[in-house]
């Protein structure tokens, strides 16, 4: 038997399966919409400013990282439409809000499927971002494993970068200081 060290435990076809049948439920159950998936890729440069919407969630434990969804601000309405079962004509709070927990939703599916290799993970609150020109990165891990979605015209982009988590593995933050005990959700 092979030893399997800690950064094969995750493939990026694992990553882009778990994205997609995380995607496919939760729209289809909870929006009642088909998305079909394209092609994944890697994108491991900045990429250039764009403009819509994107909901950015992280995650930690053994492996950490951040998840997002980002998609038009027309999507947004219509994604939120379906979860609210009440038209959504314009981005506001309530589409900002429902966005996020699509987000949430999807994403905490991901985290589910990928504790099963990595072990327990935490899921942040949703930050969700609607303007023109912006960037997001990630200051640590810079390669996004990106799963786009066609539901109808507009496309969804769910995305994902995750790694081992060095600092997990550290007892003390400082000498005499434990390390705050993550809560799992």
């Amino acid at each position: 038997m092979t030893e399997t060290t800690e950064s094969e435990l995750i493939s990026r076809e694992f990553v882009v399966e778990s994205i997609t049948a995380a995607t496919a439920d939760v729209l289809s159950t909870m929006l009642e919409l088909e998305a079909t998936p394209g092609q994944s890729v890697v994108v491991k440069e900045e990429t250039e400013p764009s403009s819509g919407l994107v909901s950015l969630i992280g995650l930690a434990g053994a492996w950490a990282g951040t998840g997002s969804l980002a998609c038009s601000g027309t999507l947004a309405c219509s994604l939120a439409s379906h979860l609210l079962g009440s038209p959504c004509e314009t981005v506001n709070e309530e589409v900002l809000d429902a966005v996020g927990e699509i987000t949430n939703m999807i994403l905490g599916n991901v985290k589910t499927m990928l504790e099963e290799k990595v072990g327990p993970m935490g899921l942040s609150t949703p930050t969700v971002i609607f303007g023109r020109n912006f960037q997001t990165r990630s200051a640590r891990i810079h390669a996004w494993t990106v799963v786009p979605f066609t539901i109808g015209s507009e496309r969804l982009l769910v995305q994902l970068c995750v790694a081992p988590n060095e600092e997990k593995n550290k007892t003390t933050l400082r000498p005499g200081f434990q390390m705050p005990h993550i809560l799992t959700v």
